[in-house]
């Protein structure tokens, strides 16, 4: 991801395990625990509680030493850190089998976000209706996206066009980019972008089991 941590100390790593803690978390609530160590939370992680700590310690104090922490107060301290408490619009761009996908992936009602619109340069599915969403053609993108105040834009296009409907989205107000094209985007500083290459990816994970066999 490109970083900008604003004059902070924390990472985007931090913010990562964050997430990850909140997922653990989630899962300790549902069995009914109420108070827990750091140790039980980082125990199917791969952290260690010291890491745990300082994660949190960037934004405050939150457990109490030789107690633990209160698994529901945290989950609701972590849900304001990374911004999960409220409703968040996304914008996907690009319709194809992994914009399907994740046009129908119901995970992301558990962490407070909706795509709330669709584009695609395909007229055979422009006017659609998919998942409830009406697909938008790119030419309605900025002006569908200022109308409802989306902020966070998804492009899982062909390579060749993600460049453009980058720019597009970061003339729209979006502030942060899920980018699945397999190519590096170019946007402002103040913009922040994550890349999902899944080739890459895998290619790294080859790379590791090879040095294995």
């Amino acid at each position: 991801m490109k970083k900008n941590n604003r004059g902070n100390n924390f990472s985007f790593d931090s913010i990562r395990r964050l997430t990850l803690y909140l997922r653990n978390l989630r899962k300790i609530k549902k069995q009914g625990i109420e108070v827990i160590s750091s140790d039980k939370i980082t125990s199917l992680m791969n952290t260690t509680p010291a890491q745990f700590r300082k994660d949190l310690s960037y934004f405050g104090e939150f457990g109490k030493r030789g107690v633990g922490y209160n698994v529901v107060f945290l989950i609701e301290q972590i849900q304001k850190i990374v911004g999960s408490h409220i409703d968040w619009n996304i914008a996907l761009v690009g319709l194809g089998k992994l914009g399907g996908a994740l046009l129908g992936f119901e995970g992301f009602s558990r962490f407070n976000i909706r795509i709330k619109a669709v584009f695609d340069r395909d007229k055979r599915k422009i006017g659609k209706a998919k998942n409830g969403i009406t697909v938008e053609p790119v030419e309605a993108l900025q002006e569908s996206i200022r109308r409802n105040g989306i902020k966070i834009g998804i492009i899982a296009t062909p390579p060749e066009v993600a460049q453009d409907i980058a720019e597009k989205l970061v003339d729209a107000g979006v502030k942060g980019i899920l980018n699945f094209a397999p190519v590096v985007l170019k946007v402002p500083e103040r913009i922040f972008v994550s890349n999902v290459d899944m080739g890459c990816e895998l290619e790294s994970l080859i790379f590791f089991v090879k040095r294995g066999e």
